[in-house]
């Protein structure tokens, strides 16, 4: 039975030791630890109880974890952390780039696993079911350029008709740092320093990853970005005008 005061972490691995190593941690940590070996049982848990961050192994037995995170990432807004015993730096990025918030290389510390998975809890969000209902509009943030809004409180991005467009973490806090310094040139560093921290090992690739797949989702023409503009040897900047409520 979950209990409805304590983060609900699922922990998606087929290595049994592994898991249960990662349950009993975070379980005497305070968090709810339920863990899943494959596919369908990931489901399951997600179907059947409110996960708040799911830790996924890259590389499963039977499935690609690849592909998991991403239908996850389909359907749900949680932080995904991935986890892989492959050094490749190909396979840090390409997890990035389908749907996680932050990975990890095994055989990984434990104590900066937990703080890194905290430090995503801690930037995350209720989902909407468990937002106060009377929330008034009027009182959110907001940052608007060309037919896209971006609300602040909510860490939302909506289109012109209004319908909302799914960011990760990264993604939105990225975004919100580019978006409120219109024109300023930001090296990956400072990006990465102000977007995300340093509670987490984040490379400049990193950066140029998390700038591609916002262009595909705010640029009509990725290729030729109106927005998010590249200052060829410095870094990136957020071409204006943006307005504020």
């Amino acid at each position: 039975m979950i209990e409805q005061n304590k983060k609900t972490l699922l922990i998606v691995d087929d290595d049994q030791d592994i898991s249960e190593l990662l349950c009993d941690a975070f379980s005497q940590k305070g968090y709810q630890a339920i863990s899943a070996e494959n596919g369908t049982q990931m489901w399951d848990c997600l179907n059947e109880s409110q996960v708040d961050l799911v830790l996924m192994d890259l590389y499963l037995r039977n499935e690609d974890g690849l592909q998991l995170a991403r239908s996850i990432r389909d359907s749900f807004s949680m932080p995904i952390m991935m986890l892989t015993g492959k050094g490749d730096e190909t396979d840090r990025i390409l997890g990035l780039e389908l749907a996680a918030d932050d990975y990890m290389m095994k055989p990984f510390n434990l104590r900066e696993l937990m703080a890194r998975v905290h430090a995503l809890l801690r930037r995350a969000v209720p989902p909407p079911s468990l937002q106060l209902p009377n929330l008034i509009e009027e009182d959110h943030e907001f940052l608007s350029f060309g037919h896209w809004t971006l609300d602040i409180t909510s860490r939302q991005l909506h289109d012109h008709t209004g319908k909302q467009i799914s960011l990760t973490l990264g993604e939105f806090s990225l975004l919100e740092v580019l978006a409120r310094h219109p024109d300023r040139v930001f090296s990956r560093e400072q990006l990465i320093d102000q977007s995300r921290g340093l509670e987490a090992e984040v490379f400049d690739r990193t950066v140029d990853v998390l700038i591609l797949r916002l262009r595909r989702k705010v640029e009509a023409n990725p290729k030729m970005p109106q927005f998010i503009k590249t200052q060829r040897g410095l870094g990136y900047f957020f071409q204006g005008p943006v307005r504020t409520n």
